[in-house]
């Protein structure tokens, strides 16, 4: 679908789709599709084994049972039977190393000082026997198949991303950012624009990389710029269809156009929310659960009318079509869009001033440009959807700020509204640090249930968080992170639990379990036996990055589980900030376990004992 059908599609979503208003789910629907799977080869030593398939002569459905699935982590032999013992023993030098606060603390300036005094030449050859040789595949497309042939010998896929950032100084990027956020409006407002503070940009935290240490950040320089990040990541498309097969692309919205209309577009989203909370509360049901809030069609119609927001005969417009208005209620995936049907995008952001109830643009103006520039990015959106499915590769959308992360989240489902009709091409990230994580979960969920395509999530923890409490705590605003790990992690759980009860009753959710958690690993394999899920139906992954925590990832790629390392690759020099903050995100988690290091280290003493130091990969 080209970009003109995109924009129409946007205006005409209803504003529970649209907006991203979040609720909780139903029942799960029991409503099932023809299932695929896939014939994996699974491990002599692996337990997944499969009885043949009953058939129940009264209702005629199927039962297939299945031994437990169980994985054992401990066994090192399955775990790093993919590297030589060369390879074990970098992975002990470069995780010992990150223990040390001085070399984390300093690891630029120290790589600097070490390109300086061994020359370019033979600090890339350092490099690639240490710490770009741990966590990054290669240079490029060519040089990065050997280690994605190897892995997937092995049971593992990859996540192509292309990790060059630009190595800009902290004052550089503030200037940037200010730049690219704050539109010529506000600037001739003066402040005086009712603008959000959180959605908008804020010169202390205008470098967007202070805090975070395992998520790349771009920043927009202008149009071309973000032509060449589209082009970069159609290049990763195709190298990601080339060199594996069922292989994965991830992309970043930041890279895509200018974040001005990210801030501005979710400011909008989350107005239109309150706007319905404020709907919902004129009728006594602001109390109950957010799902369970169905309006009553006229007296929603009268409280429309009686805010200004539009004349009667504009109003009962609104709320007509096939499936509207045929139950008396409205609830917040039947609310009509306010918006009219309009392809320049500056209409779609207007929001209900909540004294008057009048609609009002968010901004007093926007220039041409800005307008090309909204449109631009959502043209480059339908470019990347398009070369993915046409390549066989699915596109993880990673998530981003909070202040960012609405608009990104709807402009996802968007895709994944288009393109997720067949199967599962579209992937939208969700960070379940966030208190509203399990919400955002289970409306998307619903959503996709009630149109009928396939609901493609990753869950993670989070990348931002002591970026996010700062600028809450400094700008003004609640904080949006759960107050403590272990809130967090039974967010992940819950959400993730979630999505495997509905991939049970509805073959049509997917979910890729992206941690480094053992413990979480462990969680989702109890589930699926509880629910006797099966590996081999590719409706549960696993993730991790290259070079992390291969006690979990090879162990479960040859037991026939889908899973998939998180691929870096690009030039040396261009890559030091990616490593930088793998030398950074290692230094708490070694400090905080000392398992896998034992593991390696149990390895090497197996492999000595037994005449193995020499092992050397067959695939």
């Amino acid at each position: 679908m080209s970009y003109y059908k995109v924009i129409p599609a946007l205006a005409r979503a209803k504003p529970a789709q649209l907006f991203g208003v979040r609720l909780r789910s139903t029942a799960a629907s029991t409503q099932h599709k023809e299932l695929k799977t896939e014939d994996t080869p699974l491990d002599p030593s692996c337990t997944v084994v499969e009885k043949p398939c009953d058939v129940d002569l009264i209702s005629g459905k199927a039962h297939t049972e299945r031994h437990r699935i169980s994985i054992d982590f401990d066994n090192t032999q399955e775990a790093y039977k993919s590297k030589d013992t060369m390879e074990l023993f970098r992975s002990l030098l470069v995780f010992k190393l990150c223990t040390f606060d001085f070399l984390v603390d300093k690891n630029k300036e120290l790589m600097d000082l070490s390109r300086k005094v061994f020359g370019q030449r033979l600090f890339e050859k350092l490099m690639k026997m240490t710490f770009y040789g741990q966590f990054v595949a290669g240079e490029d497309q060519d040089a990065i198949k050997p280690l994605i042939e190897k892995n997937q010998a092995f049971g593992v896929g990859s996540v192509l991303d292309y990790s060059v950032e630009e190595d800009l100084t902290q004052e550089e990027a503030e200037k940037k950012e200010m730049d690219s956020c704050v539109s010529e409006a506000e600037k001739e407002s003066h402040g005086m624009d009712h603008r959000e503070k959180k959605y908008k940009a804020h010169r202390q935290f205008g470098d967007r990389r202070g805090g975070v240490i395992s998520a790349r950040t771009y920043f927009y320089a202008d149009e071309a710029k973000c032509d060449h990040h589209m082009e970069t990541f159609i290049n990763c498309i195709k190298a990601s269809a080339g060199s594996s097969v069922d292989g994965f692309s991830a992309i970043k919205m930041t890279a895509l156009g200018r974040p001005q209309f990210l801030l501005q577009f979710s400011e909008v989203l989350v107005k239109w929310r309150r706007f319905f909370n404020l709907l919902a509360a004129h009728q006594g049901k602001d109390g109950m659960a957010i799902l369970e809030q169905k309006l009553e069609l006229e007296q929603l119609q009268d409280s429309l009318i009686k805010l200004g927001v539009g004349a009667k005969s504009d109003i009962e417009n609104w709320f007509t079509g096939e499936k509207l208005g045929s139950s008396g209620t409205i609830d917040l995936l039947d609310w009509n869009s306010l918006i009219n049907d309009r392809t320049k995008i500056s209409n779609l952001l207007v929001v209900p001033n909540m004294e008057s109830g009048h609609l009002e643009p968010l901004l007093s103006k926007f220039t041409d440009e800005e307008e090309k520039q909204m449109k631009r990015m959502l043209q480059r959106m339908d470019v990347l959807a398009k070369h993915a499915v046409e390549n066989g590769v699915r596109l993880m959308v990673d998530a981003e700020q909070t202040y960012f992360q609405p608009a990104i989240s709807r402009l996802t489902l968007e895709m994944q509204r288009i393109f997720n009709r067949e199967m599962p091409n579209i992937f939208n990230t969700y960070q379940c640090y966030l208190k509203e994580a399990y919400e955002n979960v289970s409306v998307d969920v619903e959503l996709s249930r009630r149109e009928g395509w396939y609901f493609g999530a990753k869950l993670v923890r989070g990348a931002y968080m002591y970026q996010e409490r700062s600028r809450a705590a400094e700008i003004g605003y609640e904080d949006p992170i759960n107050p403590d790990y272990d809130a967090t992690n039974r967010m992940y759980h819950t959400c993730l639990e979630y999505i495997l009860e509905e991939i049970n009753h509805n073959r049509m959710a997917n979910v890729m379990v992206a941690s480094h958690n053992e413990d979480t690993v462990k969680f989702t394999l109890e589930k699926m036996n509880e629910m006797n899920l099966s590996p081999t139906e590719n409706k549960v992954y696993f993730g991790q990055l290259l070079g992390m925590c291969d006690q979990i990832s090879f162990p479960l790629g040859q037991a026939g589980f889908p899973v998939y390392k998180y691929v870096p690759y690009g030039p040396v020099n261009e890559v030091i900030p990616y490593l930088s903050r793998r030398a950074q995100e290692n230094r708490g988690f070694m400090k905080g376990s000392q398992r896998e290091r034992s593991l390696l280290w149990k390895e090497i003493k197996r492999r000595l004992f037994n005449g193995q130091l020499l092992y050397k990969p067959v695939y």
